[in-house]
């Protein structure tokens, strides 16, 4: 079952959007197509987690047969749709196949159940000890919402996909809308795959949704067991929030925004600041900061060594050109965020790109705030998803320590220094780990 917006097969160069004009509309799935896609997942799921291993490796691994056979057009759909250059997509298209029969691997060898037997005592006194076993099982359907940033790896094959199906749990994709064409071909291979193979066809299925209803109608289905989700904390914690209202509360598993905290040390960066600010403005504007380890908080102490990191990252980050962010709301929402933070209590401009770019571009921009108004303002911890990042100046090693304390969960951190400094910061890394 396919609603939702699928787009032309018109190749356009690279980084060029797809004009609205080139699309297809249609309606997004019904509450009706909804509730049966979870019937019939259901259905499928009461003989799909009987299947061994080795029948679900074989179904995994022709998954990636099947992706692989699609061959250019699925290259050239996604660049279309994502505005992401062709090597992206290669590589993309090989992590997610390589996912695929990397868990076919784990499936077939069967360890990942993690059996636990306790063998019975039964002369035990004062009373015999049963026999007791256990061992992870699949729980049912899974609703997997496909992620903005990678139409491949983390969308309709993508890595929560291929593991629910690993487990045995049959599952719904709600396909991003920002690259339907992609998601649909790769639907269409894993369908390929199913028949391949001897799979129920509703262990699998696909649906278009724009709207906010249809995601809300699969997540509060009562035979909707589990929630995949990549995105937004606001998106994340809808959802979650959703899922434990359910009168069977159901796990949303959630990677969401992360603002990915680099602490540079003082000594460090006093004598590598030119190497540092290269490396990090590459960070900075890698896939126009689309990336979710993309470096957004920069934390260092007020000094000579800082003051010349700054001019450098500076210096990298103006001659960095715009880039087309992967569709307009993306795009729409860096200039928002962007254009919010410039407007807080203590914030300086240090760079942005000497090139203005458009409205579909995100311009590269690092600026600067105390410490003191950070930590007064939790505006500033929020992330911008784009080619952007905030560098924090403490005033002293304790104030680094306090605005360390504050930071929320990430995806990554990471600190900057010499091995005599990380053994001197040691108790300011333990918070960050």
């Amino acid at each position: 079952m396919e609603r939702g917006l699928v787009s032309d097969h018109q190749p356009l160069a690279t980084g060029q959007r797809q004009p609205q004009s080139s699309k297809k509309k249609m309606k997004d799935a019904t509450l009706t197509e909804v509730d049966s896609a979870l019937k019939a997942a259901h259905v499928s799921f009461l003989s799909f987690k009987n299947f061994s291993g080795k029948k679900k490796a074989e179904f995994l691994r022709a998954i990636a047969d099947e992706i692989e056979a699609l061959g250019p057009e699925l290259v050239q759909t996604a660049m279309r749709e994502t505005k992401l250059p062709e090597a992206r997509i290669i590589n993309e298209r090989g992590r997610t196949t390589g996912h695929c029969r990397m868990f076919a691997d784990l499936v077939e060898e069967g360890s990942w159940v993690d059996a636990r037997v306790d063998t019975a005592l039964p002369n035990r006194m004062p009373a015999p000890k049963p026999d007791i076993r256990k061992m992870l099982v699949p729980i049912g359907p899974v609703v997997v919402f496909g992620a903005a940033n990678f139409p491949l790896a983390y969308s309709t094959a993508g890595g929560d996909t291929i593991s629910a199906l690993a487990a045995g749990c049959p599952v719904i994709v709600k396909a991003h809308p920002a690259h339907a064409g992609a998601s649909s071909l790769v639907a269409t291979a894993v369908t390929k795959a199913a028949e391949r193979t001897g799979i129920p066809n509703a262990v699998f299925q696909h649906l278009f949704g724009a709207s906010f209803e249809v995601g809300q109608a699969l997540v509060k289905h009562p035979l909707t067991k589990a929630v995949g989700f990549t995105g937004s904390l606001a998106g994340g914690k809808a959802l979650f929030d959703l899922a434990n209202q359910r009168p069977e509360p159901i796990p949303v598993f959630a990677e969401m925004s992360s603002i990915n905290p680099i602490v540079l040390l003082p000594q460090s960066l006093q004598s590598s600041f030119a190497k540092t600010a290269s490396m990090l403005a590459s960070s900075i504007t890698l896939g126009v900061g689309q990336f979710c380890t993309n470096p957004g908080l920069i934390l260092a102490v007020e000094g000579e060594g800082l003051n010349s990191f700054v001019a450098a990252l500076a210096a990298e980050i103006k001659k960095a050109a715009p880039g087309t962010m992967l569709h307009q709301g993306i795009a729409d929402n860096y200039a928002t965020r962007s254009q919010r933070t410039l407007t807080q209590q203590g914030i300086t401009v240090e760079a942005q790109s000497n090139e203005a770019g458009d409205a579909a571009q995100g311009r590269p921009m690092i600026v600067s705030v105390s410490a003191k108004e950070f930590l007064k303002n939790p505006l500033l911890g929020e992330e911008v998803f784009g080619p952007f990042s905030m560098i924090v100046k403490c005033a002293d090693r304790n104030e680094l320590h306090t605005v360390v304390n504050l930071l929320h969960g990430q995806l990554t951190c990471s600190v900057m220094g010499s091995e005599e400094e990380i053994a001197e910061y040691e108790s300011m890394i333990n918070v960050l780990v």
